[in-house]
């Protein structure tokens, strides 16, 4: 039961990501034929021919009726600006965002991890949460550009922009996951200290467990929950960001074609990237309910 309720609701979430954008797209300037034109020859003729090929003619309803029921069997459509099919699209620069956006990801909760556990003195705690605030207060390009100039531009220990190798990953990595660790940190810091004040903590401590393995194997464990729940939060920082980091380190991956998508009004490709980034946010969202159960076992008693 609980398994079908979470299906429903991630479909619904699919459902109105798709429909929101949809209707954004629909009320947003500039006219679709002009769009699928472009630069190319702008005739009368020309333009009967795309209405009637893309089916600009029907009704915005049925229009909205049949892209709905085209995503629920996969076909997302051709790109106006490609004259591809965008699923070919997106699919040809999925990898280096879920790469970028996974490294960002892990490196941020292993700095998150660290910081948390390694930052309990006053002084360390005073020290580490300036710079967190730092972190979070500070736009993700901006930390971006001041990387470039730093490692790139003067020490020249990673390349400027590109996307192949490894040193091309570092500098991405470390400007999305700084702001994401920043956060994640607060979050682990305080679910520690609510944690320590826990019953179970003082019949751990009675039992002669150290004070590290107290923090670690109990406190720590008991803090994982309320990160946990910010899962679809950091899912979405995350591929927020890519849009901007990939412009600003000229990295290949959606952010280049979701910007030239919105730029270009090219709707079928906006729409699928909305309707694919809402996918993974249900996906997350359902794998941290589950990730509750083995947690917190008293969860999976309830």
């Amino acid at each position: 039961m609980i398994v079908l309720r979470r299906l429903a609701t991630g479909l619904v979430v699919l459902w109105a990501a798709a429909t929101a954008a949809y209707l954004a797209l629909l009320a947003a300037p500039g006219d679709t034929v002009d769009a699928i034109i472009g630069d190319g020859a702008d005739t009368p003729l020309i333009r009967a021919q795309i209405i009637q090929e893309w089916h600009l003619d029907r009704p915005a309803v049925v229009q909205y009726l049949d892209f709905l029921w085209r995503a629920l069997h996969g076909d997302l459509g051709r790109s106006y600006l490609l004259q591809r099919p965008v699923a070919e699209v997106i699919g040809g620069q999925l990898a280096p965002t879920l790469t970028l956006a996974s490294s960002a990801g892990v490196l941020g909760v292993v700095l998150a991890l660290v910081l948390a556990i390694t930052t309990r003195r006053p002084w360390a705690r005073r020290v580490s949460s300036t710079l967190e605030l730092v972190l979070v207060s500070t736009p993700p390009f901006l930390i971006g550009i001041i990387l470039l100039s730093v490692f790139s531009f003067r020490l020249g220990l990673f390349p400027v922009s590109g996307g192949q190798g490894f040193a091309s990953l570092v500098l991405p990595a470390v400007t999305l996951a700084l702001p994401v660790a920043g956060v994640l940190t607060q979050v682990l810091r305080d679910g520690v200290d609510r944690a320590l004040d826990e019953p179970f903590v003082v019949t751990a401590r009675a039992r002669g467990l150290g004070e590290r393995a107290v923090l670690v194997r109990h406190a720590l464990r008991h803090a994982l929950l309320p990160a946990v729940t910010l899962i679809g939060w950091l899912f979405g920082i995350l591929l927020g960001g890519a849009v901007i980091i990939e412009t600003v380190f000229g990295r290949p991956g959606l952010g280049q074609v979701t910007l030239n998508a919105v730029t270009s009004e090219d709707m079928p490709v906006v729409l699928a990237v909305v309707v694919f980034s809402a996918f993974v946010y249900v996906v997350l969202n359902t794998l941290a309910d589950l990730a509750y159960l083995i947690i917190d076992p008293r969860l999976r008693r309830s």
